[in-house]
């Protein structure tokens, strides 16, 4: 049989664990093809390529993410090619599998849950070796009648055959992420999640995981995503693994993993702090909400002091880079306490904080609680909500703002000083300086069009100046050094208009060149000559200085932001008073 494995993945950057574990599973008996595709490919040049296969069965691993595409692929692969057996199978069609038969009929069968061996036995029976009804966990139907199996056991995940040992993917490890998982199953019960859905814990094979890691690393992959949904509910497995990876990592290799925050013990975070070489690690860890009242009606087992003492200890450490997670519209969870949750997280000040939006997945307890909270949501994959009982969505609205602002000037890291500055100085809570940005963006009508960098800094500036009203001096000189610093070679373009004029440019670089020593031994020993310091000095007018603490003092000067070629750029604050005393 010519058998087909197929996804569509919401990045070309992404790969996909699942069919690769069923491609694996089902050799030496079947041979399947791989084909990845993406979300934003057209749907008739999928079709084409998978009809180049003349398939005889094509399976496809569906996401909330990628089902409503996936549909539209079946359908017309369907109709190109009527004889082709459709298996579908992953988490967004185990649950309510017979309304995807009805609304889907190009669908043939549907694999219930973990579906290696579920879908091995499908070939066998599309193949003749045995009766469809014999296959446990699937759903199709028969004479035009739904038909349900029982599910089988629980795989032991030991056993399973390695799934990253396939030829055709060594070309593409190194320019993309590859996912890797150490266990199924999640320990907690959370409402909002489909993990909480299984019952305990299972574990790979630790050294058959280790030699895969060791396989991805020589042939070139560079970031590794763990899937685990509680990468450390063992301390003693998480440990030895990152022994291991601190161990035998190659240079520039990235690992990632979901860490359960308030479960992590201070002797292991010591242990990553000293021997974790810097960026090898980044961990994601989901807050969703400090409300307590919201975290025990969604079944949230979380202590936010020991969490916080979690990513204190991390950010203190400097090694590990920390992504934390918030759901808007969990229960009982209003506008005011949505706030005081972000403030609260926020304040933690992770490199990246995701907002993201309740979506109430399929098999889920919140979707089954759905009126109960008074949930009203689109009915399409992603199942986002709109409002419900405590939260409009006029405030669904102002959160959305929130997060568009959130994005593009926290977790973009170009706005690393002036966005401390702004938010800790300049509003009463972070929460509030994004939120009134972010609906200051949309009346200006700036959410229609599109931006080049430099918009970033003179929208921001605009913003400072109309809304908040206040003096912006430092703000603004912050903004220029973020601007700077973002540069890899000396700019030739800025945002800002007022320039340092050139009888005053020259005077500064004629007091740089006699006395590099106030900007410290690191400018001095560069050896700088009039020609060579304007082709890697870049000099303008500031307000403000940062310390090394990174605090900031108002204190009017120059900013001096050096280019050396192959380095980061580096920065330097020369004041009015010391460009005084020792000018001719």
């Amino acid at each position: 049989m010519n058998i087909v494995l197929s996804t569509l993945n919401a990045k070309y950057i992404h790969t996909n664990i699942a069919i690769r574990y069923l491609k694996a599973f089902a050799a030496p008996e079947f041979h399947c093809e791989l084909a990845e595709f993406t979300i934003h490919d057209p749907t008739l040049s999928i079709v084409s390529e998978l009809y180049q296969h003349s398939p005889d069965v094509v399976g496809f691993s569906v996401y909330i993410w990628n089902i409503e595409e996936t549909i539209k692929v079946i359908r017309l692969l369907k109709l190109t090619s009527p004889k082709t057996v459709i298996v579908c199978g992953g988490p967004e069609v185990t649950y309510d599998y017979d309304q995807w038969l009805k609304r889907v009929p190009e669908i043939d069968i549907i694999a219930i849950g973990e579906g290696e061996k579920t879908f091995k036995d499908i070939l066998q029976a599309v193949d003749g070796q045995a009766d469809l009804s014999s296959v446990q966990g699937i759903a199709y139907r028969s004479d035009g009648k739904l038909k349900i199996t029982a599910p089988g056991p629980k795989l032991d995940l030991r056993e399973l055959p390695s799934p990253f040992r396939f030829p055709e993917d060594i070309t593409h490890l190194s320019n993309r992420v590859m996912y890797i998982e150490t266990s199924r199953g999640c320990p907690f019960s959370c409402q909002f999640c489909l993990s909480s859905i299984e019952v305990g814990v299972r574990y790979f094979n630790r050294e058959a995981i280790k030699e895969d890691i060791r396989y991805l690393m020589q042939h070139g992959a560079k970031t590794i995503k763990f899937v685990d949904r509680t990468f450390n509910i063992s301390r003693s497995y998480a440990m030895e693994m990152f022994q291991f990876l601190i161990d035998e990592h190659l240079p520039g290799t990235v690992f990632q993993f979901e860490i359960t925050g308030d479960i992590m013990r201070p002797e292991v975070i010591q242990f990553l702090n000293d021997n974790a070489p810097k960026g090898l690690f980044r961990f994601e860890i989901g807050v969703q909400s400090t409300n307590d009242l919201t975290n025990e009606l969604v079944k949230r087992r979380q202590n936010f002091t020991k969490l916080s003492r979690t990513v204190t200890m991390v950010k203190e450490g400097g090694k590990i880079d920390q992504h934390l997670d918030l759901i808007a519209g969990l229960p009982e969870e209003d506008y005011a306490s949505f706030r005081d949750t972000f403030n609260e997280v926020f304040a933690l000040r992770p490199e990246e904080l995701q907002l993201g939006f309740l979506k109430l997945l399929r098999g889920t307890g919140l979707r089954i609680q759905a009126e109960q909270y008074g949930y009203r949501y689109i009915d399409t994959a992603p199942y986002e909500i709109v409002s419900n009982n405590v939260l409009s969505f006029d405030d669904m609205l102002k959160i959305k703002q929130t997060e568009d602002i959130l994005e593009k000037y926290w977790n973009s890291g170009r706005f690393i000083h002036s966005m401390e500055y702004i938010v800790t100085e300049l509003v009463d809570t972070p929460f509030d300086f994004f939120q009134l940005f972010g609906a200051f963006w949309e009346k200006q009508g700036w959410s229609r069009i599109g931006h080049q960098f430099e918009d970033l800094f003179t929208r921001l500036e605009c913003f400072l100046e109309d809304i908040l009203k206040i003096d912006t001096s430092i703000a603004v000189s912050l903004l220029k050094m973020d601007y700077l610093l973002h540069q890899k070679f000396l700019p030739r373009k800025i945002w800002w208009n007022t320039v340092v004029p050139e009888e005053e440019l020259k005077e500064v670089y004629q007091t740089l060149l006699r006395s590099p020593h106030l900007l410290g031994d690191t400018f001095e020993s560069i050896g700088y000559t009039e020609r060579t310091i304007r082709k890697q000095v870049f000099v303008t007018k500031t307000s403000a200085q940062l310390k090394e603490n990174l605090s900031v003092t108002k204190d009017p000067g120059y900013l001096i932001v050096q280019y050396i070629p192959g380095e980061i750029a580096q920065h330097y604050h020369l004041s009015e008073q010391a460009l005084k005393t020792v000018s001719p």
